[in-house]
């Protein structure tokens, strides 16, 4: 834990953050009133420099900038710009998240110091130029953090429809200070959070040969055509990814039915059963297929173990896209098994005939344990040429592993419907380590971080490398990072792309 000194310009303003630090002990510290403006700042600043606390807040009350700003709403500062220039402050999205956990509103983005109020155009200005909100101090004061961890939190008080000298001022600087009381807490489980600790990088993480094949062929599709570009269901199971693509142009859909007849469509990286690519045929749609070819595999496994005979038992998670699109392969002669239960259930026509295949996002050890009660009951139980549960998984599987083993927790970047980015999650778990999914810097818990000093870090096949980056980021923010990588394999597959978009 560090000291946490806070820096509030006014008496009003210092006093609404004591309130709100009034019987928190973990993290709490000392609020100082430094005065309002650049010189009283300035002068501050000095003095603080080289005062012993270990984490440096800025808190007050601003005057809101961006569009769908209201009195009472916060803003964190990701960076400050003023007179020497910008200055950025890593950890902005962890604190952002313990707010908005909280329940209260809050933006992140860039606060612009100025010397004196701003009104109309100085303010549309300083919009223009990507501040959301503006105040007269944070820059200064940010100056006496010399190089120790810095957040800056600024609560409107007033806005372009709702200016200081307005008829409603006093109800709105009411509602900032309130909301800075009530955000005071954050600002104490962030100190608490503080401190130097070493960050381990599992290898290989992120992005596998599948994924980034798939959002190459959609990247290049819009590449192709000034038309809509449709893809059914996610090209691949990451929120951001998806946002991506859309931002693009990228229209992703349900099912076939909602893209227009004669339309262009890509099928997404977990894979379609014919059905969905008969219906995509008759309606005269332009399909580019997606599939990763080791999910095709799987698909071509099923249909040859289904033409020999086989009752073929899909040990995978129902409601997948992958399980769908491999169970729509051969519907009549497939079955589906999430436990071992569902072996016990199984009803084969000819016990000496069955067969089995797995979903390529599986754990290992979850595959394992229902394989061995099927071959325990079906002996003679055929399996495919070579496993199904694909390379990228289980490097990343055993990657972090060997972190787990080293860290206090684990931080697994990935959306929630990842399968492989959940799986990561269990196999740290089975170590003894907690472990956590995030979507998104801000979804970390601050609480997880107290009293943690070494930190693993991996991301799902389907998470962005630079979700990675921000998290190690986001800690440094926090204090001194140590950063390692422990790389238990070297991943070189490449797959090729489907004639439809090799040229562009």
């Amino acid at each position: 834990m560090s000291r946490l000194l806070v820096c509030a310009p006014l008496r009003l303003e210092a006093r609404a953050v004591r309130r709100g630090l009034a019987g928190v002990t973990e993290g709490g510290g000392e609020v100082r009133r430094t005065g309002m403006g650049a010189r009283n700042s300035a002068r501050q600043a000095d003095r603080l420099r080289t005062e012993d606390f270990g984490m440096l807040a800025v808190a007050g009350t601003g005057g809101g900038l961006a569009a769908g700003l209201r009195p009472g709403d916060l803003v964190v500062g990701s960076a400050v710009s003023g007179p020497d220039g910008l200055v950025t402050c890593p950890a902005a999205p962890l604190l952002a998240g313990e707010l908005r956990r909280a329940g209260l509103r809050v933006q992140t983005g860039q606060i612009a110091t100025v010397p004196r109020i701003v009104h109309g155009a100085g303010r549309q200005q300083l919009a223009r130029d990507g501040a959301l909100a503006a105040d007269l101090e944070s820059a200064l004061l940010l100056t006496a953090a010399a190089g120790r961890p810095a957040v800056v939190l600024r609560a409107v008080s007033d806005t372009a429809q709702q200016p200081l000298l307005s008829p409603r001022a006093l109800t709105s600087g009411a509602a900032a200070l309130r909301s800075l009381a009530l955000a005071a807490p954050a600002l104490a489980s962030w100190a608490a959070a503080g401190g130097s600790r070493r960050v381990l990088l599992a290898g290989p993480r992120s992005f596998c040969a599948g994924v980034e094949r798939a959002i190459e062929i959609v990247e290049r599709a819009l590449g192709q055509t000034d038309k809509p570009v449709y893809v059914r269901k996610q090209i691949v199971h990451n929120s951001r990814v998806v946002a991506g693509l859309e931002q693009r142009g990228a229209v992703f859909v349900d099912e076939l039915g909602e893209v227009p007849d004669g339309s262009r469509v890509v099928f997404s990286a977990h894979g379609v059963s014919p059905a969905v690519r008969a219906e995509a045929a008759v309606r005269g749609l332009d399909a580019i297929d997606a599939t990763c070819p080791l999910v095709a595999k799987v698909h071509a496994e099923a249909r040859r173990f289904a033409a020999e005979g086989y009752l073929v038992v899909l040990i995978g998670h129902a409601g997948h896209e992958e399980v769908e699109g491999t169970l729509g392969e051969a519907p009549g002669s497939m079955a589906l098994a999430q436990s071992t239960a569902d072996v016990a259930a199984l009803q084969p026509a000819d016990p000496g005939k069955v067969a089995y295949l797995m979903q390529t996002t599986l754990s290992a050890e979850e595959a394992g344990e229902i394989l061995d009660a099927l071959l325990e009951r079906f002996p003679a139980a055929r399996g495919p040429g070579s496993d199904d549960i694909c390379y990228a998984t289980t490097n990343r599987q055993l990657a972090v592993r060997a972190i787990a083993a080293e860290s206090d927790l684990v931080l697994v970047a990935g959306s929630a419907n990842s399968s492989n980015s959940r799986r990561l999650v269990e196999t740290a778990e089975r170590t003894g380590t907690p472990a956590y999914l995030i979507d998104d810097v801000g979804d970390i818990e601050l609480s997880w971080l107290a009293g943690a000093s070494v930190i693993g870090i991996t991301a799902g096949a389907s998470a962005p490398p630079a979700m990675v980056s921000e998290i190690v980021a986001a800690l440094a923010g926090l204090g001194p990072v140590e950063l390692s990588e422990r790389v238990i394999a070297t991943e070189s597959i490449r797959f090729g792309l489907p004639k439809e978009v090799r040229q562009i």
